[in-house]
């Protein structure tokens, strides 16, 4: 054994001290709700409960946006409460599956549906309807003080709207109430595939964006969950609206980070917000990675070598130097190996998922590597970001 394995064995055990005790704590994130009565006139801070329109884009939602929209209409919110939504040239009955459920819950005429425009250039599908429930929202006589963006597939519980907004209002204690705020919802891991892979999917977005960091109003990490964001109305507006970001095809991050130049965001994982959609094959899983892992590195070689090799030093080499010849070189390999299994627990904890999965998360991450190179060769290909049927980022000459 040279001194240079040594210290490359070494490197693995370094790297999860520092994920582990100075990157804000991510690993150990788990949901954290206001007490609140979500009842009367009197709303946070003995304030009225402030009005509010939901904005909901969908794009061949049926089967799922039915659900969604009861779920957004039967919320035990005392406040002003309405709900656009964009049909976004659907062909499956979107927008009709939308209306039946708001009738069902005897609240037809709380909900709007807009046929979406064709798509503009130079904004992204997602961000395109958007902007058209943001400009209805402009166009009523009374305008609310929070948009509620959410997707078509998320389900809220009856007290998830009282919860942001109390949230949002309380806010940081020196730095004044959030501008907004933002709950990853809970991922449906019914299938096998989503068992091994879908709490990694949050864990890796922890790491990548520490909600403590972005919860700072002093740190400049900035972050959000595109199925869950409370927006204060005024401040979207100031901050340049969302045609500041309508090419951002990592959309939420980009809300997050306009959002923060404002005043201060806070994100945290839902326990009263839940996905409806479902990634059950490891093909769905893989596809859902491929679409921005490659944004994600901003289209960049140089930070794809970069992110190989941070992942095979961080997930990879500790189990090769468990079962290395050598002994010297097994005890980091089993330190890092450890430590490593212990930061995957919180988040397997919050998916009530077995502790057994925590051990393989070397293969998991080895999972994730491939299908981030394979972004890399969509985009370069020219289908990179494709989302029911439309290609988003694409290679330009």
């Amino acid at each position: 054994m040279t001194q240079f394995w040594l210290s490359v064995a070494a490197l693995p055990v370094g790297i999860w001290i520092y994920l582990l005790a100075f990157r804000g704590r991510f690993w150990l994130e788990q949901p954290r709700a206001i007490a609140t009565a979500v009842t009367g006139s009197a709303g946070p801070n003995g304030k009225t409960w402030p009005s509010i329109v939901a904005v909901v884009p969908a794009r061949n939602e049926a089967g799922v946006v039915g659900k969604a929209i009861s779920a957004l209409l039967g919320q035990e919110y005392p406040g002003d409460f309405r709900v656009i939504l964009i049909d976004d040239n659907s062909t499956d009955g979107t927008g009709a599956e939308a209306r039946a459920a708001a009738v069902a819950a005897g609240a037809g005429d709380r909900l709007t549906v807009i046929n979406g425009k064709r798509l503009n250039q130079g904004w992204t599908g997602k961000m395109w309807a958007v902007k058209q429930g943001l400009d209805q929202v402009e166009r009523l006589d009374r305008k609310p003080d929070y948009v509620l963006l959410t997707d078509a597939d998320i389900e809220h519980a009856p007290d998830s709207l009282g919860q942001l907004v109390s949230r949002a209002r309380l806010g940081d204690a020196k730095a004044g109430s959030y501008k907004l705020v933002s709950l990853m919802a809970r991922l449906r891991t019914d299938t096998f595939a989503e068992k091994a892979l879908i709490p990694a999917y949050v864990f890796f977005f922890q790491m990548l964006y520490p909600f403590a960091w972005i919860n700072d109003p002093k740190k400049r990490t900035a972050g959000a969950a595109g199925g869950c964001m409370l927006v204060e109305r005024k401040a979207l507006k100031a901050a340049g609206g969302i045609a500041a970001i309508k090419d951002a095809l990592i959309d939420d991050c980009a809300l997050g980070q306009l959002m923060k130049g404002q005043g201060p965001i806070w994100l945290g994982l839902a326990d009263n917000v839940v996905s409806l959609r479902g990634y059950p094959a490891w093909r769905d899983i893989w596809m859902l990675i491929t679409r921005s892992a490659f944004t994600q590195l901003n289209f960049s070689s140089l930070l794809l070598i970069g992110c190989v090799l941070g992942m095979v030093l961080t997930y990879l080499l500790p189990p090769l130097l468990v079962i290395n010849a050598d002994p010297g070189l097994r005890w980091p390999g089993i330190i890092a190996w450890s430590m490593m299994t212990m930061s995957l627990l919180p988040t397997l904890y919050y998916y009530r998922r077995s502790v057994l999965w925590a051990p393989f998360l070397p293969l998991i991450a080895l999972f994730y590597l491939a299908a981030t190179i394979d972004s890399a060769r969509r985009y370069w290909m020219g289908r990179g970001g494709e989302w029911k049927g439309r290609m988003q980022a694409k290679k330009t000459a």
